[in-house]
This record gives structure tokens, C-alpha cells and sequence, in this order.
């Protein structure tokens, strides 16, 4: 009777292991399989069949590297400048010959009075006027100071100011060549520029251009894929499927994770290639930054797709949250430091404000995991909190 009552048990057992053993496995299947693979196959028809998209994808990053690479430099060379020399004398046009053998000037215009001056800085013939006096040969020899006049339009003061700095370096070096008997100063600096030993600006701007780009692609994309169903009629076949919110929002975004890795890819070969960056550190850990920051660039272009009605209205909001915030607010241009304490408050909210911190770090330093956890743990923390955002938002039926 023992062995009896065993055996009617242990067939049931097992059947019951079983039985959730297949439930798990086809929960699993169910998660895996059929239906998001679907969406991920219909998105990359989409994407294959839409030449504005492929044209977004591949040829936009390029253009957008040359365009920002070559625009955007803080390296201001042949300052175009408007001599009056009253003396023309060989002291004054040594100074002169001295002052443009560099490439910081670059003469424009050989004034003959002061009446010039204004009118060649109205008509942008030159942006600076060096005045020699009629006396300056005599006071070089005979008194200790000599004074020449640097006239310079300050209506671009960035410009203005960088011209001023190279007048003084230069008058100084200058005194110093002629005034052999100044004697040694006390103190002497000897700077070492370190990441950046020639000082220049692709070198700063190119790796920012790699978070500008792929944020702006990222989310434009994005936005428009639930609008495109509704606008298409196409989002009625996907509703009356037995198919969740969440399994859309993922099937979507899988094929831009993998064309915004391939995006990432082309703009730092070319700043490698063509604008000669550096890059110090590991490759493979770029990537998996890259794959947390497209996680958070796609996750607020799948926010704003679930939220309008239009692929217009899509756009023009995918544009203002990104382009604006990751050029102004992220540093990529302008210290956050050195903007207002409201504008340095919502730059904690711009994904392109740490994935900057952590492209230059690795491409310019080298630098490793370790000092780069909290803009990962904001990245992932920033995606997910907006897909779960689109997630519940979305609703699967018309008036959603």
C-alpha cells in the first residue's frame, strides 16, 4: 500500500514540473520571439524604404562633422588689419614687417589718415588698425617707452579680445628683443600643456560634436515612428493584434540602437581620420558608453513619438530638446560654469552634458571606467524612467 500511494503521487509531481516548466518557456518565447521581432522587421522596412531616413542616418553625421569641425574653432589666425604708419621710417616698418611675419595679422589696408579708419571698419575691410605716431622712431632711441595705438572693432568681442592678447604678447616679446638690458625677472613660467600640447580646438570640438550628433538623430527618429503609424492608418492593423505597449516601444527602438552605434562609429573615424583627434583610450568601452547614451537619446524620441499626434509636431519638439540643450547646455561650447545658476540647474537634466565628460575623457586622457559610474548610473537611470513614461502613456487603441 506504501509503494502504491508513492507512485500515484510522483507522476503528478512531475507532470505539475513540467507543466510550469513549458508555461516559463513559452512566457519566454512569447517575450523574445514573435511579435517584437515583427516590429523590429517592419521598423527596419521603414527605415530601408523612407530615403529621408537613410539620408538622416548615414549622410547627415558626415555633413555635420565637416560643417562643425571646419565652422566651429576658437583658433583666430590672419586678423585682418589696417596699418597707419605716420613715421614710415625703417623702425616703423620693421615693426610692422615684425608684427605680420606671424599668422595671428594680416594687413588689409595702407591707410593714409585717421578718416579711414572708421570708414574701413564700416565696411568690414578689417577688424583692428595699428597707428604708428609721426614720432615714434625718435622717442625709440631717446626716451624709455615708445607708444604705437591698436585701434580695434569691438563689435565682435570675442574677436576684439583675442587680437588685444596677441598685440601685448607680441609688443612685449618685441621689447624685450630690442631692450637687451632689462634684466632677467625673478620668476619665470614654463607652462605644459597636457591632452592637448598644440591647443587645437578640433581637438575639443570634434568628441562634442559625437553627443550633439547622435542625440539629435537619436531622438528625431524616434519621434516620428508612433506618429508615422498613426498618420499612415497603420497603427488600426498593429492595435487589433495581440500585441503590448511595451513590446511596440522596444520593437521601435531596436533597429535605431543599432544604426545610432553604426552613426557613432562614422563620426569618430572621421574625427580620427580627417581631423587627426586622438584617442587614447579603450574602444570597446566608448561603445558600451555609446549604448547607454543611445538608450537615453531614443528613450526621449520614443517619449515625444507617444505623446503627439503629428510627425510635424514630433520634430519640432525632437529639435528643441536636443539641439539647443546639448549645444548650450551641456558644455560643449561654453562652461557650464558660466552660465546663470537656473540654466547650470537644467543642465543636470541634458544627457549630452555627460556623455561629453565621458567622450573627451577617453579620447583626449584615456581615462577609465572608474571615474565615469555616475554619468553611466544617469544615462541608464534617465532612459529608463522615460520609456516606463511611454510605456504607460501609451494606450493600444485609437484614442490613445
Amino acid at each position: 500500500m506504501k509503494n502504491s500511494s508513492t507512485d500515484s503521487i510522483a507522476p503528478s509531481d512531475g507532470i505539475s514540473a513540467l507543466h510550469k516548466g513549458n508555461a516559463l518557456l513559452y512566457q519566454l518565447d512569447e517575450f523574445m520571439k514573435p511579435r517584437i521581432i515583427a516590429i523590429v522587421q517592419k521598423e527596419f522596412l521603414h527605415i530601408i524604404r523612407d530615403p529621408r531616413s537613410l539620408v538622416i542616418v548615414f549622410l547627415m553625421p558626415i555633413i555635420m562633422v565637416l560643417l562643425y569641425g571646419y565652422a566651429i574653432t576658437f583658433d583666430i589666425k590672419e586678423i585682418q588689419l589696417g596699418i597707419l604708419d605716420e613715421n614710415r621710417t625703417p623702425a616703423s616698418r620693421e615693426l610692422v614687417q615684425k608684427l605680420t611675419s606671424s599668422n595671428y595679422f594680416k594687413i588689409m589696408a595702407d591707410l593714409q589718415s585717421r578718416n579711414e579708419i572708421e570708414e574701413g571698419m564700416l565696411q568690414r575691410r578689417f577688424v583692428a588698425a595699428l597707428v604708428i605716431p609721426v614720432d615714434y622712431a625718435k622717442k625709440l632711441k631717446t626716451e624709455p617707452q615708445s607708444q604705437v595705438q591698436l585701434i580695434v572693432d569691438g563689435a565682435n568681442s570675442n574677436t576684439a579680445t583675442v587680437a588685444i592678447n596677441y598685440a601685448k604678447s607680441f609688443f612685449m616679446m618685441y621689447s624685450l628683443e630690442m631692450n637687451t638690458q632689462i634684466l632677467v625677472p625673478p620668476l619665470e613660467l614654463q607652462p605644459r600643456i597636457w591632452y592637448n600640447p598644440d591647443m587645437k580646438s578640433a581637438h575639443f570640438i570634434v568628441p562634442g560634436l559625437v553627443a550633439v550628433i547622435m542625440m539629435l538623430i537619436c531622438t528625431l527618429l524616434t519621434s516620428i515612428t508612433i506618429t508615422r503609424e498613426r498618420e499612415s492608418g497603420t497603427m488600426e492593423q498593429i492595435l487589433v493584434s495581440p500585441i503590448r505597449p511595451y513590446e511596440i516601444i522596444f520593437g521601435k527602438i531596436a533597429p535605431y540602437v543599432i544604426l545610432a552605434l553604426i552613426d557613432a562609429i562614422i563620426v569618430v573615424v572621421c574625427a580620427r581620420i580627417i581631423f587627426g583627434v586622438p584617442f587614447r583610450g579603450n574602444p570597446l568601452l566608448l561603445l558600451l558608453f555609446c549604448v547607454f547614451y543611445v538608450y537615453a537619446s531614443l528613450s526621449l524620441g520614443v517619449f515625444i513619438s507617444a505623446r503627439v499626434k503629428t510627425q510635424q509636431v514630433a520634430m519640432i519638439l525632437a529639435q528643441l530638446t536636443t539641439t539647443l540643450p546639448a549645444i548650450m547646455l551641456s558644455g560643449f561650447i561654453f562652461p557650464i560654469i558660466s552660465l546663470p545658476i537656473v540654466l547650470q540647474i537644467i543642465s543636470y537634466l541634458v544627457p549630452a552634458k555627460y556623455f561629453l565628460t565621458i567622450i573627451r575623457g577617453i579620447m583626449l586622457k584615456g581615462i577609465g571606467f572608474g571615474y565615469f559610474h555616475q554619468p553611466a548610473i544617469f544615462l541608464l537611470a534617465f532612459g529608463t524612467v522615460l520609456l516606463l513614461a511611454s510605456v504607460n502613456r501609451f494606450k493600444t487603441n485609437l484614442e490613445g
